[in-house]
């Protein structure tokens, strides 16, 4: 097949009947059509020359043309594409390294295995500009919803069409549960991820995502469109319940009357989209334990403690509330974990009177013990708020005389008897340690007492070098995720309420004391960190 006058139009006519169908730029087309003669042409003249080719985008012509590229002398490898300065004069005037020769040379004929290979040549790039075409087009609409029509179901996973950007999958785990689809049926999914890979683009859509949810509120709620209201968080257990919390920017639009529309007509139309999924509407609020009572509705919450360094929080609820607070297999309070990002233990009022109860007669019991004093006068300093014996010994005697029937000398009597035990303790205490091996450079370290050294030195930690290798949380404990489960780990310095920072700050000033680290370095470090933080709150 000689490419001549009579067919060179009908070249620009394919790669624009092509770039139209694959809705990609036709020059990419007629680029892949040149590459593709050009090939032929190297088959017929020679693969070691440089035949180039060049279609006129206006008249279709193609022109045929050998390059040769001017090298050194002593890099001189290819004779057919190359050629040096001396061997340039004949053909160029003054040429350098680096200088290139054109020629034209006569079109080929297509034989039926070129033309063959020509077409898997424009075939290649073509699938190649249509992948890139659907990447770039999709990139960007991660995190929004698109429409979709079901073409075939392998292995539980959908095979979806979207248009113009070929296939996507729902995967089976995507799906919300008692979903099922057939061939042709439109299906409106959340776009969750959009990859590159070898084999095209790879578009992966959700229907169980929580911000698929999101994305329908805004769809279905002007004001989040607008950005009036602001969803804050969402939790689902896809197909059966979920929660959103919401907060409003404006002070006169309630921000769950908003969402809920006119006689439910917004959020039902959420609900029919998502199975029958029944959605709790929560206003948002900074204050974590009132956002959380409002996060456990309709249970009633009658008291909440919240421990911020171990993002728990502690819930009382009356006895007939318990099993709505927990929900059908602990769903509601799981909901609401996950909404407010925090471990959720729920009780009774009963429980938690036990426990306080537990925890008095305990304190009361130390302070029979240790002060040697009678059960009558130990409830006392209970009842005022006294919890331990340091408390008692190095409190403002002022403290001591509220309590009735104390006056100076019985104060000053229990402060001395609450002294004379810690210090006892605390001989106790390092004898162990001594004992267990503990070198006086850990004894003597400031910020460890007696009881945190016996402790360190009967888990092995017993000179300074070895507290120097510690990492905080494995002296303050922490908490680490596991399979998407918070586990708890313990701290060897944990029962004496040393915070992660202190840990930290202990660690380190060992670390100084011996020399591993440079305290000029350390000042340096901590006053770019302060910057950073100047310039991030200013910005």
């Amino acid at each position: 097949m000689a490419i001549t006058s009579a067919n060179q139009l009908e070249l620009l006519q394919t790669a624009e009947a092509v770039a139209r169908e694959k809705l990609i730029d036709p020059g990419l087309v007629v680029e892949a059509m040149e590459e593709s003669l050009a090939r032929a042409a190297k088959s017929r003249y020679g693969a070691e020359m440089d035949i180039r080719v060049d279609i006129d985008r206006k008249t279709g012509r193609a022109t045929f043309t050998r390059v040769r590229t001017v090298v050194a002398d002593e890099e001189l490898e290819n004779y057919q594409a190359e050629m040096t300065v001396a061997q340039a004069k004949d053909y160029l005037e003054n040429p350098q390294v680096g200088d290139t020769y054109s020629e034209e040379v006569p079109p080929v004929e297509l034989g039926r295995i070129a033309a063959q290979s020509a077409k898997q040549v424009i075939l290649q790039r073509v699938r190649e500009a249509e992948r890139e075409r659907q990447y770039e087009e999709f990139k960007d609409r991660a995190g929004t919803i698109v429409n979709a029509t079901v073409k075939r179901e392998e292995y539980g996973n959908l095979v979806v069409e979207l248009p113009g950007a070929g296939e996507a999958v729902l995967r089976r785990n995507e799906k919300i549960g008692r979903e099922a689809y057939r061939p042709n049926d439109r299906i409106r999914c959340y776009v969750k991820d959009v990859r590159r890979e070898v084999r095209g683009p790879q578009i992966f859509l959700s229907r169980t995502d929580p911000q698929f949810m999101a994305e329908l509120f805004k769809m279905e709620v002007p004001e989040i469109y607008e950005g009036i209201i602001e969803i804050k968080a969402v939790a689902r257990d896809p197909g059966s319940r979920a929660k959103i919390a919401v907060i409003s920017h404006d002070g006169s639009i309630d921000p769950v009357g908003a969402c809920v529309g006119m006689r439910g007509s917004r959020v039902q139309a959420v609900v029919g989209e998502l199975q029958g999924e029944k959605i709790d509407i929560i206003p948002w609020n900074e204050d974590m334990p009132t956002f959380l009572v409002n996060a456990l509705q309709p249970a009633e919450v009658s008291k909440v403690v919240f421990d911020e360094d171990a993002e728990r929080i502690e819930v009382v609820v009356p006895e007939e509330q318990l099993s709505l607070a927990i929900g059908r297999r602990g769903q509601n309070v799981r909901l609401a974990s996950q909404l407010t990002g925090l471990d959720i233990d729920i009780m009774t009022e009963e429980e938690e009177s036990k426990r306080r109860q537990a925890e008095f007669e305990q304190r009361t019991k130390l302070f029979v013990d240790a002060l040697d004093l009678d059960e009558f006068f130990a409830q006392l300093l209970v009842s005022e708020g006294f919890t331990n014996l340091d408390e008692v010994a190095y409190v403002d005697l002022d403290e001591l005389l509220v309590i009735d029937g104390v006056d100076d000398d019985t104060a000053a009597e229990l402060q001395a008897r609450a002294r004379d035990h810690i210090e006892a303790q605390n001989k106790a205490a390092l004898d162990k340690a001594r004992e267990l091996g503990a070198e006086d450079s850990l004894i003597s370290f400031p910020g460890l007492t007696p009881q945190m050294v016996e402790a360190l030195a009967k888990d092995d930690v017993k000179t300074l070098e070895d507290f120097a290798t510690c990492a905080d949380w494995e002296l303050a404990g922490g908490w680490t995720n596991v399979d998407g489960q918070r586990v708890k780990d313990d701290g060897v310095l944990e029962p004496f309420d040393v915070s992660l920072e202190e840990a930290q700050e202990m660690v380190m000033t060992a670390r100084v004391s011996l020399g591993w680290v440079d305290p000029d370095e350390l000042l340096g470090e901590e006053t770019a960190e302060d910057d950073a933080e100047e310039e991030s709150e200013g910005a």
